[in-house]
Order: structure tokens, then C-alpha cells, then sequence
């Protein structure tokens, strides 16, 4: 088995046992013949403080260690676990023995103890994981991954895993980021088009930026299925809400109509809020007081909550008469930031789940309406964010799929394999999105969302 983690001995009765901390320490305080050093391994939010004495007998090795420990240092520190007359924690390591695993020297190592921009931590994101901040976002993240399966694994969905690598762009959004194998510096040279009957995959090809038509595919077998991974777009947007990669979940189920979608994506927020509330508190504590004040109260209200329904047509008559808005609303807009947040902030003071888009600015896949104008869409709005998640009943009949995507100018004969779905065996089906990433900044309040992922990637970012 593996030795004990800061986690668990803190959670553990100071009996006296002897016990080996091994992480990194994160302060050291001088305080007459005592050393306070604080050492956490990133299992928790708190720290675990070990106390030395120097006047105790400690060996020499450990006194020269002491002398030359520095904040950011990887260490074995030996001792018994005792009651800690130290706020905050129940107990503390009376140490005697210490063995420093690597040094961290403090004229060199960029984290002190001060407080660091969140700029400053993205040209040195190798180690900021060992902040407060970005410790508390990484378990937080793992926490809520755990959630997503749990839920989907509950609710007897299969978790899939489809291409990375497509030849097809489900958005028709055109922002992919090209796959090649083909020499691109000699054919600029040669003025030659690229030929890509030679390529790799004998045909264009790029990085998938969502793995939904091939989870359709399984769910008319497998009856419900979902995928989270990682997902590409090649959108030139540099602001905080982008990343060129990030993580979808994406579920998708057959026999399944909007209403069973609008259901199955109230529990799943639900549940994932709910988990994090139960799993997280130091952590969700620490980015309520420090990162953005209200949040804990907002997930809760959310988890206790009965979503809200309206249509999009009924959405736009409100916001037509609220406001003011930066773009103002109309029927057939796409609806912006400022107008989710106030369709789930001032109008209903809650969750919303808004339906009935019109066709023309929604993908070709979802399910028409007999108005002919709108079609089975559905966005979730939550308060403090907006949209989370995304979805619709997608379009089953085949004439239908076959007339919209001409009326596109798609070619469909690189969809033939989809549009086989509706040939063999169709029925009604459902499914929708929801940005991990997103989602990450929404429980934790963290702004840019380049600082709820390890590694950021966009544009003019791809260090690490």
C-alpha cells in the first residue's frame, strides 16, 4: 500500500503513532529553539505543520537541513502526530527527523511566500499548481471529472470514446485545425495546390471539435451513451472565455424526446453541484472568500432549484422589454451573454432552460418544428454565467436532415454514414453539451479561462 497522505493524517486522531510527511514545503516560521514548517502535498487544501526543536537532541543531519530548508523544497520529514494547540487543525507532527528529497533555492525558485497575478502564474504554469489557487482548481476539476461519471454511469449511459481526428465539422463552424502529413514548406515552394489524395488519410482532414455525430451513432445501438474528452477549435478568439482546447461532455440517448434532454440535464447540474458542495468545502471556502464572494450560496440555489422553462420567442418578448442591453434582442438574434445572465438573474431569479430556436442560427442536426421556423433547441442558463449548457432533439427523419443541409451547401456525401442512421433504423434521439472548462470556472469564479486547465492552448499558446 501506499504511505498516507497530508489528507488523511489530518483527518486522523493525534495518538501519538509515529508517521513519515512527504511534500513540499510550503512556509517555515523561526520562533526561538522552535521551527514551524508548513508542508503540504497538494492532497488537500490545509498544509500539515510540523514543529522541530532544536534544543530536543535532533541529529545533525537534521539541524544542517533545518538551517538551509526553504519554501518550495521537496522533503521526508519523520515525527509523531499529536494534538496541535494551533488554530485551524486538529493536529501537528512533532518531528525529529528530516531528509530534504530536492531543494528549492529561494534566489531561484519563483514562488515565494507573497501573493502572485494570475498573469505571472501562466508563464510559469509547470509549478503553479503548487499556489493556493491553482492546487484548489486542479481538485476541484478532479472532483467534478468524477462526477461525470458517476452520474452517466448511474444512469446506465456507456462511456464511448470517438475521434480526435475527423473529417467532417459538426458545427459547420469551419474552425478546424488542419491534420497533415503532407510537406507544406516544398508545396508553398512548388506553388503546387495540396494534393491530398496523398496525404495520411488520403483526404482532408482536422481535429474534431465534438465527438456528437459519432456518439449518435452508438446511442442507435447502444441507446445511451456519452463522451468527455478533449475537443479543438481553431477560432482566432484571445479572450478569457476561449480556449483552441478544451474538454466537452457530450451525452447523447435514443428513445429520447427535448423534454426527457431538458430533464436529464437538470439532474446531471444538479448532481455535479451537489457533489462538490458535499466533496469540496475547504476548497469551494477558499475561492468564496478570495476569488469571487457569493459562489457556494449561487451553487446551492442552483442544486435546490426546479429549472425554469420559457421559449425562445416568449425569451425575446421579455428581454425586449428589459434592457438595456449592449446588442439589443430581437427575434431571430442570437442571444448574447447580457441577455442570458438577465433571463437567469433578473427575470426568473434562477435556473432557465430556454427552447424553440430559430433554425437558421442553430446546426443543421437538430430537430425541426412544424412552424417550419424553429427547431427543438435548448440552452441552459444559470445565474452568474449564462449558458452552461447546450443541446437539442436531434432531426430523425431523413428528408428533413437531407433538404436542410443542401439548403446549407453542405456535401453530403461526407455525411453519408450519417445520414445511413436515418435509413436504418431511426428513431427519435437527444443529447447536449457542456464545456468542462465552463463549467470549472462557474464553480470555482475564476475568470480566465485559461486558469482552470493545466496547459492552456490558444492562440499564440502552446508553451509546456
Amino acid at each position: 500500500m501506499l504511505f498516507p497522505l497530508i489528507k488523511e493524517l489530518l483527518n486522523s486522531p493525534p495518538d501519538k503513532r509515529e508517521v513519515k510527511i512527504r511534500g513540499w514545503v510550503r512556509t517555515r516560521r523561526d520562533l526561538k529553539n522552535l521551527v514551524f514548517v508548513e508542508v503540504s502535498d497538494g492532497s488537500c487544501f490545509s498544509a500539515i505543520q510540523c514543529a522541530f526543536d532544536r534544543e530536543a537532541g535532533l541529529q545533525e543531519e537534521t539541524l544542517a537541513g533545518l538551517a538551509h530548508l526553504n519554501t518550495g523544497a521537496a522533503v521526508i520529514i519523520s515525527g509523531s502526530l499529536v494534538p496541535s494547540p494551533a488554530s485551524g487543525q486538529k493536529v501537528e507532527v512533532y518531528s525529529t527527523g528530516l531528509e530534504i528529497i530536492g531543494q528549492a533555492p529561494a534566489e531561484t525558485y519563483p514562488l515565494q511566500k507573497k501573493r502572485h497575478s494570475l498573469e505571472f502564474l501562466r508563464e510559469i504554469a509547470h509549478l503553479r499548481p503548487r499556489t493556493n489557487t491553482f492546487g484548489a482548481v486542479a481538485r476541484i476539476r478532479n472532483r467534478l471529472a468524477l462526477a461525470v461519471h458517476e452520474f452517466f454511469q448511474g444512469q446506465g449511459f456507456q462511456y464511448i470514446h470517438t475521434p480526435i481526428i475527423t473529417s467532417s465539422d459538426a458545427e459547420g463552424a469551419g474552425a478546424l485545425f488542419q491534420v497533415t502529413t503532407l510537406d507544406l514548406a516544398a508545396l508553398a515552394k512548388s506553388g503546387n495546390p495540396p494534393d491530398y489524395a496523398k496525404d495520411f488519410f488520403g483526404k482532408w482532414t482536422g481535429l474534431a471539435v465534438t465527438g456528437q455525430l459519432e456518439a449518435e451513432a452508438y446511442a442507435q445501438a447502444l441507446t445511451r451513451v456519452y463522451t468527455f474528452g478533449p475537443t479543438f477549435r481553431a477560432e482566432n478568439s484571445n479572450t478569457v472565455r476561449h480556449l483552441a482546447e478544451f474538454w466537452m461532455i457530450e451525452p447523447e440517448f435514443a428513445f429520447a424526446r427535448l423534454e426527457d434532454n431538458m430533464a436529464v440535464a437538470e439532474a446531471f447540474l444538479k448532481y455535479l453541484f451537489q457533489a462538490i458542495l458535499a466533496d469540496c468545502q475547504e476548497d469551494l471556502s477558499f475561492f468564496d472568500t478570495h476569488i469571487e464572494k457569493g459562489i457556494i450560496e449561487t451553487l446551492m440555489h442552483v442544486a435546490e432549484s426546479k429549472f425554469s422553462h420559457m421559449t425562445y420567442t416568449d425569451a425575446i418578448a421579455e428581454l425586449e422589454k428589459g434592457g438595456p442591453f449592449e446588442f439589443k434582442p430581437y427575434w431571430g438574434c442570437d442571444i448574447q451573454t447580457e441577455h442570458e445572465k438577465y433571463l437567469a438573474e433578473k427575470l426568473v431569479q434562477g435556473p432557465v432552460i430556454v427552447t424553440d430556436y430559430p433554425k437558421e442560427i442553430k446546426s443543421f442536426y437538430m430537430k425541426q418544428n412544424s412552424d417550419g421556423k424553429t427547431v427543438r433547441a435548448m440552452d441552459v442558463m444559470v445565474p452568474r454565467l449564462g449558458e452552461i449548457i447546450g443541446g437539442s432533439e436531434r432531426e430523425d427523419n431523413l428528408e428533413k436532415l437531407e433538404k436542410r443541409m443542401e439548403e446549407l451547401g453542405m456535401n453530403i456525401e461526407d455525411y453519408a454514414w450519417y445520414l445511413d442512421l436515418r435509413r436504418f433504423g431511426t428513431v427519435p434521439h437527444s443529447g447536449f453539451g457542456l464545456g468542462f472548462e465552463r463549467l470549472i470556472q462557474y464553480v470555482t469564479g475564476m475568470v480566465n479561462i485559461r486558469d482552470v486547465i493545466p496547459f492552456p492552448r490558444a492562440p499564440g499558446q502552446a508553451a509546456f
